[in-house]
């Protein structure tokens, strides 16, 4: 997917910059990111071959998941090959082709995950607002069809804006502030006005992920109304239970990501190492929290994990304990 080069720069590409002020210690910074994508490509890979093997987890809040861990997979591969390449080898230069094509993965995929916590925020709101009519409204094809126009939506957006890029002049041998290619960082060596382009893809990213944000915050509105008119505490306690890993992975996907976005946007004379620490934050903290958090704090993926990995020991015994919530 990616083009490296260690040649001297051309028109037509472009650095990539991992740590700035830190490249003689690169090889040693590699480790613990390395360890961290090794974290992310595991726990992703675990959740979804558990849901895909245990029978028990065919129901739409894993189905939803499944999705989660998909798009953190693939976001976690699509600039796996630019951050290694940088960090062990300083191969820092990538032709404006590739780059084009990274960034409409790393774009594509994060939009796809924004859009697959709103799905699950849906999720929740039913199985909490609407516990009678869940069964019948999140059946397996309708779910399918969310999947199918979740996937769509991002090509239709995403995919104008690479060709629409692909006929801009840019400054080539210019330095990015990240080991990945980034729309609003690369905007910046147009020969254009690169405040159209930049307010251009700030609309996207507001569109694309602002009404998600405010889907799922109108969801919670809903959901917190209908708990706090349940009597019993236990069942208030148990109902904002189910929400906790949910909220969570918001949390950890959102407050990077804006705060990336506005950084490039609105914070010219922002340090090159803190944008670097918030592309690596933006990129690693999801997909290696999430699988943890859901690990962590869902009994039925952790017992159906241990079935996976000892299923002659404890299979007959945790069975009883997939019944198909969060706990």
């Amino acid at each position: 997917m990616v083009i490296f080069n260690n040649t001297t720069s051309s028109p037509s590409t472009f650095l990539l910059t991992a740590f700035p002020g830190l490249e003689l210690v690169h090889v040693w910074m590699s480790i613990p990111v390395c360890c961290l994508y090794i974290i992310a490509l595991l726990g992703n890979s675990m959740i979804l071959l558990v849901i895909i093997v245990e029978r028990r987890l065919h129901k739409p809040m894993y189905y939803f998941l499944s999705m989660l861990s998909a798009a953190d997979l693939c976001l976690t591969i699509s600039t796996l090959p630019t951050v290694l390449g940088v960090l062990w080898f300083h191969a820092r230069e990538i032709s404006f082709k590739a780059c084009l094509i990274q960034m409409f993965f790393v774009h594509g995929f994060s939009f796809l995950e924004s859009s697959v916590l709103a799905a699950m925020a849906f999720d929740r709101f039913m199985a909490i607002c609407n516990p009678l009519k869940y069964a019948t409204v999140l059946k397996d094809k309708r779910i399918l069809v969310i999947g199918l126009f979740i996937c769509i939506r991002q090509v239709i957006f995403i995919f104008p804006i690479v060709l629409a890029l692909k006929s801009v002049s840019f400054q080539g041998g210019k330095e990015l502030s990240h080991p990945f290619c980034y729309h609003p960082d690369i905007i910046r060596y147009t020969y254009s006005n690169p405040w159209i382009n930049s307010f251009w893809g700030m609309f996207l990213q507001l569109y694309m992920t602002g009404t998600d944000l405010l889907f799922i915050l109108f969801s919670y509105v809903l959901i917190i109304r209908t708990v706090l008119s349940i009597v019993a505490p236990k069942k208030q306690q148990k109902a904002l239970n189910t929400c906790v890993c949910h909220i969570c992975a918001v949390t950890v996907f959102y407050v990077p990501m804006i705060s990336l976005s506005f950084t490039h946007r609105l914070l010219s004379t922002t340090s090159k190492v803190i944008c670097s620490v918030l592309a690596n934050i933006y990129l690693l903290l999801p997909p290696v929290l999430n699988p943890i958090i859901y690990s962590l704090k869902t009994k039925t993926i952790r017992q159906a994990m241990l079935q996976l990995l000892h299923p002659k020991g404890s299979r007959g015994h945790n069975v009883r304990g997939l019944r198909g919530s969060w706990e």
